[in-house]
């Protein structure tokens, strides 16, 4: 799978483990971008970027746990891999419940390692796509008239035009012009098709 621009973000304050996970990311063919501590991985993050974090769970000053919590406020979708020492699983399994994708005890096996790399970033990626639908549905649901928005919201409860029609107390034949403007302006195929992109639309609001 081609990750394209998602990035792997590795916080850690042991210059060593940083260095080696920078390592591990490049000869796995992902692009790395490495952090001494939480506060410096929030001063340079932008929540539009695409990939998942490699985090410590354990830093001095904001700690890992403390850093999940405030990207959670932040409503970031980056998915977090938890880095733990062998006292840390209770910390870390308790990240995963609020969260966090997974999680992986030092020392590390690469090979596991960069498998819960790619579940992350494959993850992040379908985010980012489903974002972009979101947004296009929005942006349709935008072009209909106040009428169109009524005739939507009938038809996907199934109802049929006659029935739409007595509802809204105009003729047959409006609802029908209304529904189909309604179908070409959100650019479904079929009633299921608008109904999805109903759902979708009413689960981001």
């Amino acid at each position: 799978m081609d990750f394209g621009n998602a990035t792997v973000f590795i916080v850690d304050d042991d210059d060593a483990v940083r260095d080696s996970l920078r390592l591990l990311m490049k000869s796995a063919g992902f692009h790395a971008v490495a952090f001494e501590s939480a506060e410096a991985f929030l001063g340079s993050y932008d929540r539009q970027q695409t990939g998942c974090l490699v985090l410590d769970i354990r830093m001095p000053g904001m700690s890992g746990l403390e850093l999940q919590r405030e990207l959670a406020n932040r409503e970031c979708p980056l998915p977090i891999i938890f880095i733990t020492a062998h006292g840390d699983i209770p910390m870390a399994v308790e990240a995963v419940r609020n969260g966090a994708l997974d999680f992986i005890q030092k020392p590390f096996d690469d090979k596991e390692l960069v498998g819960k790399i790619q579940r992350a970033l494959s993850e992040s990626l379908q985010k980012q796509e489903d974002g972009l639908e979101r947004a296009e549905i929005r942006r349709r649901v935008n072009t209909l008239t106040a009428r169109e928005r009524e005739v939507m919201s009938q038809v996907v409860e199934g109802k049929a035009n006659k029935v739409i029609a007595g509802d809204l107390g105009v003729s047959q034949r409006t609802v029908e012009i209304h529904r189909a403007r309604v179908m070409e302006k959100m650019q479904a195929g079929s009633l299921a098709h608008l109904v999805r992109m109903v759902l979708i639309a009413e689960a981001d609001i």
